[in-house]
């Protein structure tokens, strides 16, 4: 078996393993990211790029690349009333420019974009149809990985710290005994596109839920098509899926009459992902030697579509607490421990925030008891309009932001 070693070790270029990566690179970091699969081009993976990521992208000078990949914007968030009305509930537009919109990004291009950047720092190193198998063990010390690649090879690369950056799914938790705490989540959600047409419009997009009793849907305007969500009850997957994709055409059909003209599109039930959602985070997100971050140490709801930039935002901030002792060849547990105590609050507030929309929204809409959402909030939006800057804010920014750390900053 071919043994390597390296500075750092990321298991997972998603968001956090990438823009980890590239951090450390900058700061003078040996860093080598193992990504299994060959490529990034997955559907439905998180695409929302916050103000707060546009931000940091900025601050190292990257912004002007990160604006001309393909891009859609999101100026505000609606709500459906009774009447048949749209209540504005979030508006992006109203926060400081420039970053007073979401962008909607294919989340492969955004990866590309890192692994481009990242690629230019001589101590970087990016390995793709690589898996991360297990963790290799010393004396009660994580120093690597077992890897496994697509032809069937295997080998182990050792490292002074070890990142598992592999998602809600994480071999790397399983592997060390660390068990999330799961929070009750009352939705799944089913992933598909429609071709985009001439009466969708341009510009800033708004997303505007439809929901009509015990069902819901959104529509994400993307470049040349439309990403669309349809909400269903916990564990309907089986059911809807046996129903087939004729009853299925009538449903979206049924809440977006404007669809009707295109749901035959929808060939058959593979054109529908079932994103199987949960909510949950870990009490310990280190061991000696191991560091989880993003979904693996905190998988979040869509809602809000904040998973992939609080994942960032723990990368920076790792970054940032660990670039110091890692080129001292230092890095203790306390040095780990301080990832997660400056991220630990954010995360419990967002997810927080997403429990009691899910308590009072979605799980009210699922069971039946109410259609749509709550009476009260649809006055107070339209009654207090500045009021609607307070979500935006909350969303696009989150309870505690990072910033670049002055080692990666860099001009265009």
């Amino acid at each position: 078996m071919t043994v390597e070693s390296t500075g750092v070790l990321v298991c997972g270029g998603g968001p956090a393993g990438m823009m980890l990566g590239l951090l450390l690179a900058r700061a003078g970091v040996t860093v080598t990211v193992l990504e299994k699969h060959g490529d990034f081009l997955r559907d439905f993976r998180g695409d929302t790029v916050h103000p707060a990521t546009i931000r940091l992208l900025d601050e190292l000078g990257l912004g002007e690349g990160f604006r001309a990949l393909p891009q859609s914007h999101l100026g505000s968030l609606s709500l459906p009333a009774p009447d048949g009305s749209q209540v504005p509930l979030s508006d992006f537009g109203a926060l400081p420019p420039p970053y007073n919109y979401i962008a909607m990004v294919p989340q492969w291009d955004l990866l590309s974009f890192l692994a481009e950047a990242a690629g230019k720092e001589p101590g970087f190193s990016l390995r793709m149809n690589t898996e991360a198998t297990a963790l290799v063990r010393e004396g009660g010390k994580v120093v690597g990985v077992r890897y496994r690649t697509a032809d069937g090879g295997e080998g182990e690369i050792r490292a002074e710290l070890t990142v598992g950056c592999d998602g809600r799914h994480s071999t790397l938790r399983a592997d060390a005994g660390l068990v999330p705490q799961e929070f009750p989540v009352p939705f799944d959600v089913w992933w598909f596109r429609l071709p985009r047409s001439a009466q969708d419009g341009d510009g800033p997009a708004a997303i505007t839920p439809v929901a009509r009793g015990t069902e819901a849907l959104i529509a994400l305007a993307r470049e040349g098509y439309l990403q669309v969500a349809y909400f269903t009850a916990k564990g309907s997957d089986p059911r809807l899926r046996a129903e087939g994709i004729e009853r299925f055409r009538e449903r979206v059909a049924r809440l977006r009459p404007d669809f009707a003209d295109r749901v035959d599109e929808l060939k058959s039930m593979d054109d529908v992902f079932v994103l199987d959602v949960k909510l949950n985070r870990l009490r310990r997100w280190h061991l000696d030697g191991l560091l989880l971050i993003g979904d693996a140490a905190h998988a979040m709801s869509p809602a809000g579509g904040v998973g992939i930039n609080l994942a960032i935002q723990d990368a920076v901030a790792a970054a940032t607490i660990l670039a110091g002792p890692l080129r001292r060849h230092a890095v203790t547990v306390a040095d780990l421990a301080s990832v997660q105590a400056r991220r630990w609050r954010p995360t419990v507030i967002v997810q927080n925030g997403q429990r009691l929309l899910q308590r009072f929204m979605f799980g009210a809409q699922f069971t039946g008891r109410r259609s749509g959402p709550p009476k009260a909030l649809l006055l107070l939006s339209r009654t207090f309009p500045r009021l609607r800057t307070i979500p935006a804010r909350f969303v696009g920014f989150g309870p505690r932001p990072e910033h670049a750390p002055a080692f990666a900053r860099r001009t265009p």
